[in-house]
């Protein structure tokens, strides 16, 4: 795949190092980490390996990617590979797509409060679904969610959401049959809604304590004030969206394939960066139709910014599975599942898997094998050169 002309690299490598400067004593370790980290990938700074044709000596430098998750160049490798291994676990039924949004004014305390704040909006979104589909009058099941983090919206402001893929239907809770939803629905929005909206509240109100306040929050340090905060937040109404099912296990697959390791912005939205300011499409959701894709422009400084507060605290999962899916118990109730829908354990072998495993792409000269002639650490040179007229391509090696 060809390198995009602009990439998140490019502009923190040309303004990053004033806007460290500029910002010092108020930008987290962590960022500046993943700063560090974008700005090296695919660099002789992390070292790397000639490749050569066997066939027509076409040589190529090959540089090592950051593996940061963070990182737009190095996530469509970790997505392709978390897709293998997710594939067979999926089951022969249709799967639904479950959003939740915080208010405004619940993200404004996450700002300050990340782990908490996210772990929270996790644990209470599985558990609204989990409890309305385990309720006979729902859909009296136990269900399987693998859960995704999204931190932003599309202009790069803080906009924390979760994304849920879920099955339609679950195991019957006395484990003897597989119990389906009706046909196009999964569960009632206005019930998962409210449920979802006092679950949260209730554990943010107990997680006070935890929590920090600064700027024009500080007062809600105090306990009476907090509590007096979140009363209006329990009279509105709370977003929780249910999107129409997916045509099958190949389109889930589609989606995840876009979802799970998406980060605030991809090189591909980027149009122009002249030193002052970056500007990248965004799409307007309030919009129907094309006049929904527009063009931003911000100020560098601003750019940079808007990525930085979507760097996640170290340690935080992003990708979660709860129910059926749990990691404790995953395989055995997904055999189940699958013993009970009268399917095969696995849905299939990854496509093409020798293709899979090869560790070095086809010569893009005449189509040949490419090997490996040299390997070079960090910061050093390598002693062949890429093929002329062409400089170094590019290509993710992790």
């Amino acid at each position: 795949m060809p390198r995009p002309a602009l990439e998140v690299a490019d502009i923190f490598r040309a303004h990053g190092p004033a806007w460290r400067q500029a910002n010092a004593g108020h930008v987290s370790l962590d960022q500046l980490k993943v700063m560090s980290a974008i700005e090296s990938c695919r660099t002789a700074a992390l070292g790397g390996h000639v490749a050569r044709c066997q066939d027509c000596t076409y040589t190529t430098i090959a540089y090592n990617s950051c593996r940061n998750r963070h990182c737009p160049k190095c996530q469509g490798a970790a997505a392709k590979q978390w897709l293998t291994e997710r594939q067979a676990e999926l089951l022969p039924v249709p799967y639904y797509h479950v959003v939740f949004t915080l208010p405004a004014a619940v993200a404004d305390i996450a700002y300050q409060n990340k782990a908490v704040v996210y772990n929270l909006l996790f644990k209470a979104s599985a558990e609204t679904l989990t409890t309305i589909a385990a309720d006979p009058k729902h859909l009296g099941a136990r269900i399987g969610i693998t859960t995704v983090l999204h931190t932003w919206g599309s202009a790069l402001t803080h906009h924390p959401h979760l994304h849920m893929i879920v099955p339609g239907g679950g195991i019957a809770l006395d484990g003897t049959r597989w119990v389906s939803c009706r046909a196009g629905f999964f569960l009632p929005v206005r019930v998962l809604s409210r449920l979802f909206r006092r679950l949260f509240l209730d554990k943010l109100a107990a997680a006070h304590q935890q929590l920090q306040f600064f700027g024009n929050h500080a007062a809600l340090a105090n306990a009476q004030a907090f509590a007096a905060y979140l009363a209006p937040l329990r009279k509105i109404e709370w977003v929780v969206y249910s999107k129409r099912p997916f045509g099958g296990p190949e389109a889930v697959l589609a989606y995840l394939s876009r979802y799970t390791h998406r980060v605030a912005i991809a090189n591909s939205r980027l149009i122009a960066f002249d030193g002052k300011a970056v500007t990248f499409k965004w799409k307007d959701y309030r919009i129907e139709g094309r006049d929904r894709y527009k063009s931003m422009t911000l100020a560098t400084d601003e750019f940079i910014r808007r990525i930085l507060i979507h760097v996640l605290p170290r340690g935080l999962h992003r990708i979660r599975h709860y129910g059926l899916f749990a990691k404790t118990s995953g395989a055995d109730n997904i055999a189940r599942a699958n013993e009970l829908l009268a399917g095969p354990k696995s849905q299939s072998e990854p496509a093409n898997a020798d293709a899979a495993d090869r560790s070095e792409p086809a010569c893009p000269c005449c189509g040949g094998r490419m090997i490996t002639i040299e390997t070079f650490e960090r910061g050093t040179t390598p002693h062949h050169r890429p093929t002329a007229p062409m400089a170094a391509i590019r290509i993710d090696t992790s």
